[in-house]
């Protein structure tokens, strides 16, 4: 039984990039660093013990995703010219590009680290063998599985820290939970009335954070699909992440150029 919460907001605000943030990610190990992806064709990492950047990564082009792998050696980082970039995160350097010649959504590292997903605007999510460019730099990714998730444009991904589920947000409004080794859908939420555009499941599993146009974030419960809380916003949310071992979700909202938002939780 999932305990009570009591929500209460607590913000710290990051201005450093130059247009809007469209991806933010925790680092998998590390819960003081953060990342972020701008249309200013940058990756930056944060220190949230201070006040500024500690990382700045110059890509090719406008950046609308980002990912860490498991275990945070690695960010890949997506444009809308379908171009992924890999970065290293211990020397800042790029170390390998992968060129899409389909719309890509989203992007994301199962838990293990062997698999590496992309949504696309074909209601389905491509699956490929991450373990090939690790021990190959040069090699392409190859495709291992296409799964239909949903009737219209699939926008987002995550997976949970526990690596049983994935979840998929879609331009139908709505967002299904998968099991990872069935690839079953679970449940369905459908209460949000605009496009999904970001995915966070909580630190424990227990919760799932949508990012909408709606004037709020939905969190629900993970196993019911129930609600739990609603953040209300001022502008439509551009993404979210949960922190991966604390009760603190970061945020991003549209008219807030180049700002992430944290938002706390107590027990």
């Amino acid at each position: 039984m999932m305990a009570k919460v009591q929500w209460w907001v607590k913000e710290r605000t990051y201005r450093e990039h130059g247009e809007e943030i469209n991806q933010v990610a925790w680092h998998p190990c590390i819960s003081h660093s953060v990342a972020t992806a701008s249309s200013d064709r940058l990756v930056k990492i944060f220190d949230t013990r201070t006040d500024r950047s500690n990382a700045t990564i110059e890509t090719k082009g406008d950046n609308i995703n980002l990912a860490w792998s498991p275990d945070g050696t690695t960010i890949a980082v997506g444009n809308k010219d379908d171009l992924i970039t890999f970065i290293d995160v211990k020397s800042s350097k790029i170390i390998h590009e992968e060129q899409f010649h389909y719309e890509v959504n989203e992007i994301s590292w199962d838990r293990t680290g062997n698999l590496f997903a992309v949504t696309t605007a074909h209601g389905t999510v491509v699956f490929f063998d991450a373990l090939g460019i690790q021990k190959d730099k040069d090699k392409r990714l190859e495709e291992l599985h296409c799964l239909t998730a949903h009737t219209g444009n699939c926008i987002c991904i995550e997976f949970d820290p526990t690596g049983r589920y994935f979840a998929v947000g879609a331009a139908d409004a709505s967002a299904s939970i998968w099991d990872v080794s069935q690839l079953v859908c679970l449940t369905v939420l459908t209460r949000t009335e605009w496009v999904v555009r970001g995915l966070s499941f909580g630190y424990q599993s227990q919760l799932l954070a949508l990012a909408s146009e709606d004037p709020y974030i939905e969190i629900a419960k993970v196993d019911t699909g129930e609600r739990v809380f609603a953040l209300k916003c001022d502008a439509q949310t551009l993404t979210v992440a949960w922190h991966p071992k604390a009760p603190v979700l970061a945020y991003t909202l549209d008219d807030d150029l180049g700002s992430v938002r944290l938002f706390g939780v107590l027990d």
